[in-house]
């Protein structure tokens, strides 16, 4: 009988030692050094950065909000590595779900010093809402797609909003166009640079959520930032 490999602590089969190899170390290794490669061929140049340059510089934690259809290349939004106050290094964290997919995901941004919170928010909410909240207080800076991970395309879900409010984390909307690109045919209709392409990062104004504010308003207003920054987007790529 074939020896079955699990998810660390969490139980769910992954396949044999060979294919667990092959497909969550071999294949995310390549996905990511292939995307490395890539990313050093893009221009790039970021708008309004100065702002979380200083939130940084303050110890400040920040939450990158973008959408799902510029997630390819969105690590180039974090050229941070900072420690917590027990000297260990932190950057910015995903949500990945505890699957197999999620597994594969979370071994390929590993490679780009991501850390990933498992957990699925459309399962268990409560849950994944409470590990993202504890990586925040551990040091942990978050990037978040609020119309991930299946949709509807950017639509906003409630977890950005909740997770700023619990943590004092800084929301700061985010997107990244290309002057040369083309589209996936994925339901996120997925944003791909070609080769040697410009890349433009923009920042919208980084704000937090006080307390007590008005959910309803708190939405309409992040719906509206990451509207804003997708309509420069695309004008960026149709130019």
């Amino acid at each position: 009988m074939a020896v079955r490999v699990a998810i660390a602590g969490r139980g769910r089969p992954l396949g044999s030692p060979v294919s667990v190899w092959v497909a969550f170390r071999a294949v995310p290794f390549l996905v990511a050094g292939m995307t490395k490669l890539w990313s050093y061929t893009l221009r790039v140049r970021r708008e309004g950065f100065e702002a979380v340059e200083d939130l940084v510089a303050r110890d400040e934690r920040v939450i990158l909000s973008f959408w799902h259809r510029r997630l390819f290349m969105m690590p180039l939004a974090y050229p941070f590595r900072r420690r917590n106050a027990a000297g260990e290094v932190r950057g910015v964290a995903i949500l990945s779900s505890d699957s197999k997919d999620g597994e594969r995901s979370a071994a390929t941004w590993r490679w780009f010093g991501i850390h990933a919170v498992r957990g699925t928010a459309s399962d268990d909410g409560a849950k994944a809402l409470v590990r993202m909240i504890q990586a925040v207080k551990q040091g942990w800076d978050f990037g978040i797609t609020p119309d991930g991970p299946r949709g509807p395309l950017m639509a906003l879900k409630p977890g950005t909003l909740a997770l700023a409010r619990k943590t004092g984390a800084w929301i700061v909307p985010v997107s990244l166009a290309f002057d040369h690109s083309f589209q996936l045919k994925t339901w996120d209709r997925m944003v791909i640079p070609f080769p040697f392409a410009t890349c433009v990062i923009k920042y919208g104004r980084p704000y937090q959520i006080p307390p007590k504010a008005d959910d309803t308003a708190e939405a309409v207003r992040l719906q509206r930032e990451m509207d804003l920054l997708e309509t420069w987007a695309e004008g960026i790529s149709h130019a």
